[in-house]
C-alpha cells in the first residue's frame, strides 16, 4: 500500500474544508472496507495524499426517528441498520438490504455513507493484473470498456453510461461532435435524428467527412481489437443524407431577431458562423472576395477530393433555403472598410483563413510558384501549365493535393521533399498511399537549401538533411546535417510548406487595435471575442493555419457568444444522451473497418471525385462496429435502490438531494456531489404499505448482488394504490421501473397482470453477450415480488 497522510476529521464541516483545500489530492474514508482493499490493491491509476476518517466524527452513527421520519447518520453501521427496530418497523426493505451486505465482519464496520459510495465490481477494474498486466479500463481513463467484446456474465443488461472526463472520440474531435450518440441514431434507423444531433456541433457533414483528417479515428476504442470505427465514411453518408433533405436542415428561422450580423470570409469557420447566427433569427450578410462561397473549400481542395457540386449544394441551402445573403467578388479593405460594414451591422465576424505565402528566404524562392495558388487556378479553370518534371516542397495533405493534381495534369515525373520522416508527415496515410500509388516519388527528411535556376529558369533544388523537426519541447525548430546534400532536377518548383494570415483588410486603426505581435486578430479562443466591442473573430485568422474543423467549431462558438451579446439565447441545447448507452453485441465484435471503395487508378481524374460512398446499407453496418464507449459495469450498494424506492432525502454539508438525484443521475455519486461535498444523513419519510429488499446472488452469503430489487405496494381492498419498484445490479446505477409502475397502479394483481408487468419490465433491456440469463433472473426476483402481494 503507497504512504498517504492520515487525518481524524472533528466533523463533517471539518472534513469538507480538508478534502477543498487539497485540491483532488484527499479523500475521505467512512467505514474503510472498500478503499482500504482499493489502496492495497493498487486498483487505480493515482493515489490520494492524505485520506480524511470520517468514522472519528462524534455522533454520526445514530438512528432515530424524528416526527415521521426515519432519520440515519451517515456513519452508522450496517449491521445497527439490519438490527433497528425502528428501521424494521418504518422500512423493512432498509433492514433486509443491510443485512444481505456480505458477512458479519463486514457489517460490522462498513457504514451506511460507504455503502451508497463504494467502487464498482467489474474485475477489469477491480483485479488489474489478473490476465498478465495491468488494466486500464474506460472507467480508469483507458481507452475502452473491456466488458463490451469480453466477459461481461455479471455486466448491465440495460447499457452503460459516459465516463466523465474520459478520452474517446469526441474529445477527440475538434468540433466536440458526439459521435457515438449519432452513431446510434443510424443503428435505429433514425438518420433525421442522427443529423440534428451532428448539426448540434457542425453543419456541414458533407462537407468535413471529405476533407477532415478525422483526429476521433485515432482515439476510436475498436482500435484495443483491430480497426478504428471508419467514422468519416458515415458521416459521409450521413452528409449525403442532409444534401437530399436540404429543406429539413436548413429551415429559415420561424422568427426574425431584428439584429444585423455580417461574416467576412465565406470560408469553413464563416459558413459556420452564418448557419448558427442565422438559425438565431438575425439578417446575415457574409462578405467574400473570391466569385463563389466555400473559401479553401472550394478553391484549395481538389475536385476529386472534394465536388464543388457538394460545396454548391451546401452553401445554396444557407442562401437560398435560409436566406443568408452573400456579397462576392468584395475585398474588404478595398471596395469597402470594416467600419462601413460595421455601420450596417451589430455584430462582425471575421473568418477571413490564411490565403497568403510565408517567404521561407530560400535562394530563388521567387522563382516557385504557391501551392495554394496552384490549387486555386486548377480548382478554378481545371488547367494549369505545368512542367513535365514537377517538385512539391511540403508534407501535409495541402502537398499531397499539389503533387496528385500536378500528376494528373499531365506531368510526367512529380516528385516530393519534405523535412519529416515517413511517420513524422502531417498528412493523412490515406493520402500518402494514394499519391505513391499514383506515382509520386516521396523523399523524406530533406529541407530546403536553394533553388537552382538557368537563365532564370528553374531546373532544381539543392537539399540538405533534416536530422530532426521539433526541438526538445516539441517546436517546429528544423535541424539539419550541412554535409549532408541531395540535388533534385526540376523545372517546376511548387511550395506547398504552409500558408500565412493576412490581416492588412483590418485597416491601421482596427488592426493596431486588434492585431497581435504574431499578425494575427487577438481574440479569445472560446467565445471569439475581441478587445473591440462587437467584433469577433476565430479560425485561421486567430490560431495560424490549422484544421478546417477547428474553424468551424471557431464559428460556432463565435456564433454562441454573438447571439449572447445580441439578447438571443442557444436556439436548441447541447444534446445529451437520453437513457443508457447501447450498441450493437454483433457489430462492436468485426474487428475490420469497411473502406471506401476508390476508382482504379487508370480511371481517376481531376473532376471525378476518386471515393464512393457507402450505400445507407453498408453505413449501418459500419455503425454497428461502434461501441458507444462508456462504463456497463452495475452499480453494487445494496441500500442504493431502497434509498430511492422509498424517495429519501440525502443531507449533504451543502444541500439537501434527493436519493435519485444523487444515486441515479450520474454515473459516480462524486459526478453530482461537489469537490469536499459529504454526504451527512439519510432522511426517510415513513411508507404505506408493504417494503421488501430481494437479492440474487452466486452464493447465499458474501456475494455482491447479480440481480436486486426494492419493493413497495400499498394495497388496499385488492386495489394497487401505490407501488415503487427499483432494480439494482442490472445497470451503472439503480433502475426505477416508473412505466411498470403505472402500469400496475389501478389494477389486482392477478395472474395476468403480473405476466403483463413482467414483460413491460423487459422492454428496454439490451443484454450484452454474456449476461441475457440476468433477464430471467430479474423477472423472476419481480415475480416474487408481485406474487407475494397476488390476489388469486
Amino acid at each position: 500500500m503507497k504512504h498517504f497522510e492520515h487525518i481524524n476529521a472533528d466533523s463533517y464541516e471539518q472534513a469538507s474544508q480538508l478534502l477543498q483545500e487539497a485540491q483532488g489530492q484527499a479523500e475521505a474514508m467512512a467505514g474503510g472496507t472498500d478503499l482500504l482493499g482499493t489502496y492495497k490493491d493498487e486498483l487505480l491509476p493515482s493515489y490520494p495524499e492524505t485520506v480524511v476518517n470520517l468514522k472519528s466524527i462524534p455522533d454520526s452513527d445514530y438512528i432515530r426517528t424524528e416526527k415521521e421520519n426515519l432519520v440515519i447518520g451517515a456513519n452508522a453501521k450496517l449491521r445497527n441498520v439490519a438490527e433497528s427496530p425502528d428501521v424494521k418497523s418504518s422500512l423493512t426493505a432498509l433492514a433486509e438490504a443491510a443485512y444481505s451486505v456480505a458477512s458479519p465482519l463486514i457489517r460490522n464496520t462498513a457504514t451506511v455513507g460507504g455503502n451508497l459510495c463504494q467502487d464498482i465490481r467489474c474485475w477489469y477494474y477491480r483485479y488489474p493484473n489478473s490476465v498478465g498486466e495491468r488494466i486500464t479500463c474506460r472507467r480508469k481513463g483507458g481507452a475502452a470498456c473491456y466488458a463490451i467484446v469480453g466477459e461481461n456474465r455479471y455486466h448491465s443488461i440495460f447499457g452503460g453510461m459516459p465516463v466523465c472526463g474520459s478520452d474517446g472520440c469526441q474529445s477527440a474531435c475538434p468540433a466536440g461532435t458526439d459521435i457515438p450518440a449519432y452513431m446510434e441514431r443510424l443503428r435505429a434507423g433514425d438518420w433525421q435524428g442522427a443529423a440534428e444531433i451532428f448539426f448540434q456541433y457542425n453543419p456541414m457533414p458533407m462537407l468535413t467527412s471529405r476533407i477532415c483528417p478525422h483526429l476521433c479515428k485515432d482515439s476510436c476504442s475498436q482500435r484495443t481489437y483491430g480497426d478504428a470505427v471508419n467514422i468519416p465514411a458515415v458521416e459521409r453518408s450521413l452528409g449525403d443524407y442532409v444534401l437530399e433533405h436540404k429543406e429539413a436542415f436548413y429551415a429559415p428561422p420561424t422568427a426574425d431577431s431584428g439584429k444585423r450580423c455580417a461574416v467576412i470570409g465565406a470560408g469553413p469557420g464563416g459558413l459556420s458562423a452564418a448557419f448558427y447566427l442565422r438559425q438565431a433569427g438575425h439578417q446575415v450578410t457574409i462578405y467574400d472576395a473570391h466569385e463563389k462561397p466555400g473559401g479553401v473549400m472550394r478553391y484549395g481542395i481538389p475536385h476529386y477530393r472534394l465536388p464543388k457540386s457538394i460545396v454548391d449544394g451546401f452553401c445554396d441551402a444557407l442562401r437560398d433555403i435560409m436566406g443568408v445573403r452573400f456579397v462576392m467578388n468584395t475585398t474588404v479593405g478595398r471596395d469597402m472598410t470594416v467600419e462601413e460594414i460595421k455601420a450596417q451591422n451589430d455584430v462582425v465576424y471575421f473568418g477571413t483563413g490564411a490565403w497568403s505565402q510565408p517567404i521561407l528566404g530560400v535562394d530563388g524562392e521567387n522563382l516557385t510558384e504557391f501551392g495554394l495558388d496552384f490549387l486555386v487556378e486548377v480548382n478554378t479553370y481545371l488547367k494549369k501549365a505545368i512542367g513535365e518534371d514537377v517538385l512539391v516542397c511540403g508534407g501535409g495533405n495541402v502537398a499531397m493535393d499539389v503533387a496528385l493534381t500536378a500528376r494528373r495534369l499531365g506531368a510526367k515525373s512529380v516528385k516530393l521533399v519534405c523535412l519529416e520522416q515517413r511517420e513524422e508527415m502531417p498528412a493523412s496515410p490515406e493520402e500518402v498511399a494514394m499519391a505513391e500509388e499514383e506515382g509520386v516519388a516521396i523523399y523524406n527528411g530533406w529541407g530546403l537549401e536553394r533553388i537552382l535556376d538557368e537563365k532564370g529558369k528553374v531546373c532544381g533544388l539543392e537539399a540538405k538533411r533534416c536530422v530532426s523537426v521539433r526541438d526538445e519541447n516539441g517546436r517546429f525548430a528544423p535541424a539539419y546535417d550541412e554535409s549532408d546534400r541531395m540535388t533534385f532536377s526540376s523545372d517546376f518548383i511548387i511550395l506547398a510548406t504552409g500558408q500565412k494570415v493576412d490581416v492588412s483588410f483590418l485597416g491601421e486603426k482596427l488592426a493596431n487595435q486588434l492585431k497581435t505581435a504574431r499578425g494575427l486578430i487577438d481574440a479569445d479562443i472560446e467565445s471569439g471575442r475581441t478587445r473591440e466591442e462587437g467584433f469577433f473573430a476565430g479560425g485561421d485568422a486567430v490560431t495560424g493555419p490549422d484544421l478546417a474543423i477547428r474553424a468551424i467549431r471557431a464559428g460556432r462558438s463565435a456564433a454562441a457568444s454573438m447571439n449572447s451579446t445580441l439578447g438571443v439565447t442557444e436556439v436548441k441545447p447541447v444534446y445529451k444522451q437520453a437513457g443508457f448507452l447501447k450498441f450493437d453485441t454483433t457489430g462492436a465484435e468485426q474487428t475490420e473497418e469497411k473502406k471506401l471503395a476508390e476508382l482504379p487508378v487508370a480511371e481517376r481524374t481531376l473532376t471525378k471525385e476518386d471515393r464512393l460512398s457507402y450505400s445507407e446499407e453498408e453505413a449501418l453496418q459500419e455503425a454497428m462496429r461502434c461501441m458507444n464507449c462508456g462504463c456497463y459495469a452495475v452499480s453494487p450498494s445494496d441500500l442504493a435502490p431502497v434509498l430511492i424506492m422509498a424517495d429519501a432525502e440525502l443531507v449533504t454539508t451543502e444541500r439537501t438531494l434527493k436519493a435519485e438525484e444523487l444515486l441515479a443521475s450520474e454515473l459516480r455519486a462524486e459526478d453530482v456531489l461537489h469537490e469536499g461535498e459529504l454526504v451527512k444523513e439519510i432522511r426517510l419519510p415513513r411508507l404505506v404499505g408493504e417494503s421488501h429488499y430481494d437479492k440474487r446472488r452466486v452464493r447465499n452469503a458474501i456475494d455482491f448482488a447479480t440481480v436486486s430489487l426494492a419493493s413497495s405496494f400499498d394495497i388496499q381492498q385488492g386495489v394497487v394504490k401505490d407501488v415503487r419498484l427499483v432494480l439494482g445490479a442490472v445497470a451503472p446505477i439503480p433502475v426505477r421501473l416508473y412505466h411498470v409502475e403505472e402500469f400496475l397502479i389501478g389494477k389486482r394483481l392477478d395472474k395476468k397482470v403480473i405476466d403483463e408487468a413482467k414483460q413491460l419490465a423487459r422492454r428496454d433491456c439490451h443484454p450484452m453477450a454474456k449476461n441475457e440469463y440476468k433477464i430471467l433472473m430479474m423477472l423472476d426476483v419481480l415475480d416474487d415480488a408481485l406474487v407475494r402481494h397476488c390476489v388469486s
